[in-house]
């Protein structure tokens, strides 16, 4: 049975207010620390109260390390942890895929989902639609089933960047156990996949000389794999998700 069926049969740990309210806060604290974040820290703590232990303490631990840290020390272990080690890397669909071409096929899938639930990402300045503050700002605010659905198929993805920051000793571990406590613990064909990829990594193809992480050719713009309606107008597909604000 492949893990799509299986976590789709799966019952969340959380009621459906705990969960978005979860995933929400899990979401600001894994995006760039930006002077707002300090201004949030009272707003998240009270959100974070009404959350159960499991979610609720690893969060508390990193609300308090944001509290006791400067700002540009933030920001520097951000991206010592994010940008510079490919093992933190917020994208889920590196792990299973690296830098091949399947990557590209795989990214389309993630915008097809948020297309269905109405929702564009913000393409100027926007992060990829795989970038797990993305993937649980959707689940939170616009569509739980189809974020509970992409976590879940890249739950694989999740448990390895839980044992990068770990290894790293890093403070925004206790953010990604607080997501994990959200989601199924990791079982048969995961489990198998897991120690494939920490045996081996990821697929190391390269997609060629094109940066585009979609390679030479963008699959998004494939009408056979991202279907759109015939002259329809980007703006009647729904709310827009702004993320990435520029560093």
């Amino acid at each position: 049975m492949g893990p799509w069926r299986r976590h789709r049969r799966a019952t969340p740990r959380l009621r459906p207010r705990q969960q978005a309210d979860a995933w929400q806060v899990v979401s600001l604290l894994l995006e760039y620390p930006e002077p707002l974040l300090l201004e949030r820290v009272p707003l998240l703590r009270e959100v974070t109260a009404t959350l159960p232990d499991p979610v609720a303490a690893p969060l508390r631990r990193f609300l308090d390390h944001v509290g006791a840290t400067p700002l540009a020390a933030l920001q520097t272990d951000y991206v010592d942890t994010f940008d510079v080690t490919r093992r933190c890397c917020l994208h889920l669909t590196y792990f299973t895929h690296g830098d091949t071409r399947r990557r590209g096929v795989a990214l389309v899938q993630f915008k097809q989902a948020y297309r269905r639930a109405g929702v564009v990402l913000a393409d100027e300045q926007a992060e990829l639609p795989d970038h797990l503050a993305v993937v649980l700002e959707f689940g939170a605010a616009h569509d739980p089933d189809a974020g509970w659905r992409l976590l879940n198929d890249h739950r694989v993805g999740i448990e390895l960047l839980h044992r990068a920051l770990r290894h790293r000793e890093s403070p925004w571990l206790d953010v990604v156990e607080a997501l994990r406590a959200t989601l199924p613990p990791l079982e048969g064909d995961d489990e198998v996949a897991l120690r494939r990829l920490i045996a081996q990594g990821p697929p190391q193809e390269q997609v060629g000389l094109d940066s585009s992480p979609y390679g030479s050719h963008d699959p998004a713009l494939d009408p056979r794999l991202n279907p759109r309606p015939a002259g329809a107008d980007p703006q009647d597909l729904g709310p827009t998700i702004p993320v990435g604000a520029p560093r």
